[in-house]
């Protein structure tokens, strides 16, 4: 019952990290964009938790805390970009 329910979720998953992936193309906004990918790294994330139960090893938990914190940084980063147009500040004098 476990192995049928996880399948389900992971198809499920892959469709939203598809459904995703076209927002970050075609999104009106790169606000939108943003948000996507910030959201596709939230999915990865639950795809390898899900692939870690169904094989039943932590052989992956580095693998998560990549991801979220690659993630973390990206959205900081892009955030910071959208509202002043620069990443890094650099103290000119």
């Amino acid at each position: 019952m476990l192995q049928i329910v996880t399948t389900i979720v992971l198809i499920l998953m892959s469709l939203s990290i598809l459904v995703l992936f076209i927002r970050v193309i075609k999104g009106p906004t790169m606000s939108d964009r943003v948000m996507a990918l910030d959201t596709i790294g939230i999915n990865l994330i639950g795809f390898i938790g899900l692939i870690m139960i169904v094989q039943n090893t932590v052989a992956y938990a580095e693998v998560v805390l990549v991801i979220a914190i690659l993630a973390f940084i990206g959205s900081i980063a892009l955030a910071k970009f959208l509202e002043g147009g620069v990443v890094l500040d650099r103290d000119r004098r």
